[in-house]
């Protein structure tokens, strides 16, 4: 199924709208954003690619905002497809790529359960893009030939966290932590408790691909506590190619 194809009435297309920038998003993906009656939206979702939007296009926030406004993801899929079966043709829009840690395969299944078509436009993952935007490779050769990609949202030690954080400190990749801004202080630790260098270089990629991009920089010892005051989104990389960060605000602590 091409991802050009002209939105029909009564089906559901997930976008991903890639790393902040609306000129980041696929030309696929802001064609589905024109062509749609009602837009299921993110925060994270490129805030320009609304004026993409037929004028008389429906725009439903859907926001999961960190202790702050949130839609359950069962709310969602149940507007996914009353939406559809109403005949309307409808984008859930979000940030990055749905299927990296954007819970697109929940709303995939939930439409297909329910009879509804439903197709995928996959976006820029802000695991990569938000990385390279601050100058920061997430592999280079020579130095590290892999990332490792994780999730921050529980802290190491919350029984439902399924890492396996002295894995990760051995494994020679680069790191890569999304959702992570909460628990920063308690994987660093982790990642030191289980034998990786306090000295290995970190970055903080605050709002990736927006006009007020920040970037922080430290050693991984040091990196929680410069980047204490920091809001999601942001994303974290742990390893040599942090030395590379663009910094806006740099500390070196020996």
């Amino acid at each position: 199924m091409g991802s050009l194809e002209a939105l029909r009435p009564g089906s559901v297309v997930l976008v991903g709208g890639g790393p902040g920038d609306a000129g980041l998003m696929t030309v696929a993906g802001r064609a589905a954003v024109e062509q749609a009656d009602v837009l299921l939206v993110d925060h994270l979702a490129p805030a320009g690619a609304l004026e993409w939007a037929d004028p008389g296009a429906e725009i439903v926030c859907v926001s999961k905002l960190p202790r702050g406004p949130f839609t359950p993801q069962e709310r969602i899929n149940e507007l996914l497809i009353a939406h559809a079966r109403a005949g309307r043709r409808v984008v859930r829009l979000k940030g990055g790529d749905g299927f990296v840690f954007g819970r697109g395969m929940e709303e995939l299944l939930a439409c297909s359960e329910a009879g509804v078509p439903v197709r995928v436009i996959p976006g820029v993952s802000s695991s990569t893009a938000v990385p390279a935007l601050a100058g920061i490779p997430v592999t280079h050769r020579g130095l590290v030939r892999g990332f490792s990609v994780i999730s921050g949202h529980l802290p190491p030690d919350h029984p439902d966290n399924t890492l396996d954080y002295a894995a990760l400190a051995a494994s020679g990749t680069t790191l890569v932590v999304l959702m992570g801004v909460a628990n920063l202080a308690a994987i660093t630790k982790a990642l030191l408790v289980h034998g990786m260098d306090a000295g290995t270089p970190a970055a903080v990629v605050v709002r990736g691909g927006h006009p007020d991009q920040e970037v922080l920089t430290a050693p991984l010892h040091d990196i929680a506590r410069v980047a204490g005051s920091v809001r999601p989104p942001a994303v974290t990389v742990i390893g040599e190619v942090a030395r590379w960060a663009s910094s806006v605000h740099e500390e070196e602590i020996h």
